[in-house]
């Protein structure tokens, strides 16, 4: 450990997640717009009207350049993997790679197979097929995130594994255990309802732009009344979903929840607080406590929301650090202790039965065994326990500014709806203006939750199993600068190119005429 590059590691964590936050501008759009335009196309074949067709293609038309770039962040991000993680991949292949294959194999395909039909197969195929293709795409798309996130709550709740001492690598034993856990199961729930959400907000904000520029109007108030429809049922779903994960975190990762809600000494009857600001404390920077310089707080609701009893006992960071042992609650020092044994006696264990000697073996194995549960806190044997402390006030206000951001959207979407039917909404600008300019804070809510989920977790890669600091490839910090910049550049660059695209495309409106036979008609409007 006294050989660790924190420089190659900074700037592989901060490779990583550049990649990651610019995958995510693109990938919730997909996952809600492809229902959103399965739910228009299924009013096309039902009603038959091509007013309903004349607005499923060009929301479809938005979707397929939102589709494309979000492809090259993915498949750079999956690379990543083996280049600069090289370590973690070796430790947990086996595990994580197995979700990660089947998203290839099963969504990809299903996806590539029908989005083919869907953008080219009209007045090719029957409207009952080219239907069926939509939704096909819309659940394969969802099926992706399906298999990813699982992956990625099996790093926040490592489960249905086996560590095998011989090659040092974590083995899956129970798939269904680690597809179906509670965190996985949540965090996918989570996740694609705050999607949604996106989508929601970006089509009644487009939408809204037209009314803005007194143009289509049909095809805008329809468009807001299935978006925002869609949008109050995923909001509700949400905060249900929400809910989970708070409870999640409380039992899972408490310095997580701990550092999100700025508890630094744990308390029974906890109170949540709904708004603060933040003051460090000089006392006791050395372990990040925080004070507050204002706060507004709801009584026992921590408490609850944590273990749905409001006289539950929350732990706080201090908890954590030095242990409670009232509250049956290890030191992290107790538990890098624990981690070194653990460490020390899998190198016995290797050494002896490479020597022959089994009895040592066993003793050894068993010994490892007992204490391979605080395995990755041994890497932090004789460290700073600050180091295993995430960003208290990163955390706090991501958690509280995304929170903001959904109830301002929940309010929105119930908002424009009533105006919407009560044909009102044309004269409010002003509800048009802030349904355009909540689409970048959509954007920016989701960015916040996977800050909350990913910084909230430092500095584990896998809970309490391997740190960041173990994860890394041997690299010359260098060249991961060097790819830092470059991956910088390409994404900026599709991020442009993307708004360019699809900024000129919603200029240019829902086409007026349709295609059939080779020749071109006027489209009929209801």
């Amino acid at each position: 450990m006294e050989n660790i590059d924190f420089s190659l590691v900074d700037w592989s964590r901060a490779q990583f997640a550049l990649t990651a936050m610019y995958h995510w501008i693109f990938v919730p759009l997909t996952l809600g717009l492809s229902f959103i335009i399965a739910f228009m196309e299924t009013l096309y074949v039902r009603t038959g009207n091509p007013e309903w067709k004349r607005i499923t293609k060009f929301w479809m038309a938005l979707f397929g350049i939102n589709f494309a770039i979000g492809i090259a962040t993915g498949i750079i991000l999956e690379f990543e993997f083996g280049t600069n993680w090289s370590n973690y991949s070796w430790f947990v292949g086996d595990i994580f790679g197995a979700p990660l294959a089947i998203e290839g194999i099963m969504a990809f395909f299903l996806e590539s197979t029908f989005i083919a039909v869907m953008f080219f197969g009209w007045n090719k195929v029957s409207k009952k097929f080219h239907l069926l293709s939509t939704w096909l795409v819309a659940f394969g798309s969802n099926l992706s995130a399906l298999w990813i996130l699982v992956a990625n709550g099996w790093m926040q709740y490592p489960a249905g594994m086996k560590f095998n001492p011989d090659t040092a690598r974590n083995e899956m034993v129970d798939f269904w255990e680690v597809l179906f856990s509670p965190v996985a199961i949540n965090k996918f729930l989570h996740t694609i309802s705050s999607g949604y959400v996106l989508a929601s907000v970006f089509v009644i904000g487009v939408s809204a732009w037209f009314l803005l520029k007194n143009r289509e109007h049909l095809f805008a108030k329809r468009s807001i009344v299935v978006a925002s429809v869609f949008g109050l049922l995923t909001t509700a779903f949400v905060v249900l979903t929400g809910d989970g994960s708070a409870r999640n975190m409380a039992k899972y990762q408490p310095m997580k929840f701990a550092a999100m809600e700025n508890l630094y000494v744990g308390k029974q009857n906890a109170p949540l607080v709904a708004i603060g600001i933040l003051k460090e404390d000089k006392k006791e920077s050395s372990h990040k406590k925080q004070d507050f310089r204002f706060m507004i707080e709801i009584p026992n609701m921590l408490s609850y929301m944590a273990f749905l009893d409001a006289n539950a006992y929350v732990p706080g960071i201090k908890d954590i650090v030095y242990g409670n042992p009232e509250q049956n609650i290890p030191s992290y020092q107790e538990r890098t202790v624990k981690g070194r044994t653990a460490i020390l006696s899998l190198a016995a264990y290797k050494n002896a039965k490479k020597a022959g000697n089994d009895s040592l073996a066993k003793a050894s194995l068993a010994l490892f065994e007992k204490n391979y549960p605080d395995f990755g806190y041994g890497y932090y044997y004789s460290r700073n326990v600050q180091e295993l402390i995430p960003s208290v006030p990163l955390t706090f206000y991501s958690f509280r500014i995304m929170v903001f951001l959904g109830v301002h959207f929940g309010l929105l979407f119930l908002v424009i709806l009533w105006l919407t039917l009560n044909d009102r909404i044309a004269r409010k600008r002003f509800i048009l203006y802030t349904a355009l300019w909540s689409i970048p804070l959509a954007y920016i809510a989701s960015e916040l939750g996977w800050i909350v989920a990913e910084a909230g977790r430092q500095p584990w890669v896998i809970q309490n199993i391997l740190p960041t600091i173990a994860a890394v490839s041997q690299l010359k910090s260098f060249s991961v600068q060097i790819t830092f910049w470059m991956f910088f550049i390409l994404f900026t660059g599709l991020l442009i190119a993307e708004i360019r695209i699809m900024t000129t495309q919603i200029k240019k409106g829902p086409e007026e005429v349709r295609t059939f036979n080779n020749s071109t008609i006027p489209e009929t409007k209801s």
